[in-house]
């Protein structure tokens, strides 16, 4: 399972993507939105499924299918230069299926839930994070480390395959899949126990001993229910939109050029997926002394701190782009470039491309810079912050639910984090592109403020569905 999370988070990055796009000559950066949606889109559809599936045959059989999609999705990206026209929608069914086959999240965060007991849990969870963070620090090492084949690569006649650089990263994820579904059938048992750790019986499962624990009965909360899916959402959108802004961000304020941006940026957010796996583990230690539903309210305010340092203050102004340039142009119109955000391909253009802030975003005459202090800064503690959210929002929800079959209830989640990478894209980019970084930030913090006081609404509420019924001590 954990090898599957890695091979997933193992996709191409969006600068390789657009690239890669180019093998169409009439895909441009609005269709690439559409390309970069159709994940998200596929994993906010297939996630439900694959739970629903899980809760009701032997969980192998989803995770292989899921898998085996992702693998073939992986192909049909190797394999994009072979029709004669129309390889942008090949692309975009490729990055459909991609998505369709990390639904099966929902299906390992519930093998999960049902495998480990409730002080199990957090631990479990933390390590299935680290596995997907992992995934997305090795993805970026590799597509680098693949660029010396270049564009061209070798081409492997017998079956037609091009090897290059962008399509060894897709073939060695592909590898991944098949290695993950042989080890799944060689090893992968169902196991579900209680809230105490005792095995139960498996509704999904025929082979059960007649020694076997009941599940034990009782209805779950479905306002805490609600209210993490909320809290969950929010954590997703949150870090969507700043991973999308980054790159604007920091070209209007400290004049980067585009390579400048991609390159620095990529090195940033690398640096993030490593303080993330630290995060994760500090996050099993700290758990066992002061509680998950602390841990969050705590990961929340770090964040809301993160945020409000982003915003501008003082005297100076950032350099401005007098040009009127019709291609860097700001506002989307297009659902395409909404969902893009602000990010454009370092290698559209030529090196002597103007960099600042563009006159055409009026706010640029007006909004102090912010200092690359305060960036940085605000970087480590939404680095520090969007973690903990992440991990406690979905460890909470499998505790909440209890030790029944949850695939169902985890694929909405997924799906609910699903939605909100699509959203914040198109929530922050609006908002820049035409009210600037203050009115944007300040409406992120205000968002995280109700956050906040959602979380103080149920606090009481966020407890193990057995811990709720007595049958175990919190």
């Amino acid at each position: 399972i954990s090898l599957s999370l890695v091979g997933f988070s193992m996709r191409l990055e969006r600068e390789t993507l657009y690239l890669f796009l180019q093998i169409d000559p009439t895909a441009d950066t609005s269709f690439l939105g559409w390309v970069i949606a159709s994940y998200s889109l596929g994993q906010m559809v297939a996630s439900p499924i694959f739970g629903l599936w899980s809760n009701y045959r032997p969980r192998k059989e989803a995770l292989i299918v899921s898998i085996l999609i992702s693998v073939a999705a992986n192909c049909l990206y190797a394999y994009l230069h072979i029709p004669a026209s129309h390889n942008k929608y090949y692309m975009l069914v490729a990055r459909g299926l991609l998505g369709i086959g990390a639904g099966n999240v929902a299906v390992v965060r519930s093998y999960t839930a049902g495998a480990t007991s409730l002080q199990e849990r957090t631990s479990s969870m933390a390590n299935i994070s680290m596995c997907q963070a992992l995934g997305f620090i090795l993805g970026p090492v590799f597509q680098t480390c693949f660029t010396f084949l270049g564009e061209k690569g070798v081409t492997w006649d017998v079956i037609k395959l091009q090897i290059n650089m962008y399509t060894t990263p897709v073939l060695l994820s592909a590898f991944l899949g098949i290695l993950n579904i042989i080890l799944i059938l060689a090893i992968l048992r169902e196991h579900r126990v209680d809230d105490s750790g005792r095995q139960c019986k498996s509704i999904n499962f025929e082979e059960a001993s007649t020694d076997e624990a009941q599940v034990p009965q009782g209805n779950i909360d479905q306002v805490a229910v609600v209210a993490i899916n909320v809290l969950f959402f929010v954590a997703l959108f949150i870090f969507a939109l700043f991973e999308t802004i980054i790159t604007p961000l920091t070209m209007d304020m400290y004049a980067w050029t585009q390579e400048q941006a991609v390159l620095y940026n990529g090195i940033i957010l690398a640096a993030l997926g490593v303080e993330a796996v630290v995060i994760f583990l500090g996050v099993k230690l700290l758990s066992k002394k002061i509680g998950e539903r602390a841990i969050l309210l705590g990961g929340l305010i770090v964040v809301w701190v993160g945020f409000f340092i982003l915003l501008p203050w003082g005297n100076q102004f950032p350099k401005i782009q007098w040009e009127d340039l019709h291609n860097n142009s700001i506002p989307n119109t297009t659902f395409g470039e909404i969902i893009i955000g602000l990010w454009k391909s370092p290698m559209e253009d030529d090196n002597e491309r103007p960099t600042g802030c563009s006159i055409e975003q009026a706010w640029c005459l007006y909004t102090p810079v912010i200092h690359l202090a305060q960036f940085l800064t605000s970087v480590v503690l939404i680095g520090l912050g969007y973690p903990v959210c992440n991990l406690m929002s979905y460890t909470l929800y499998s505790k909440i639910l209890g030790p029944k079959p949850q695939g169902v209830y985890m694929g909405w989640l997924t799906a609910s984090g699903s939605g909100a990478r699509i959203l914040g894209p198109m929530f922050i980019s609006q908002v820049y592109a035409h009210w600037g970084p203050r009115w944007a930030f300040s409406l992120v913090c205000g968002i995280i403020v109700l956050t906040i006081t959602l979380l103080g609404v149920v606090y009481k509420r966020l407890i193990a569905l057995s811990v709720r019924y007595g049958r175990i001590q919190e």
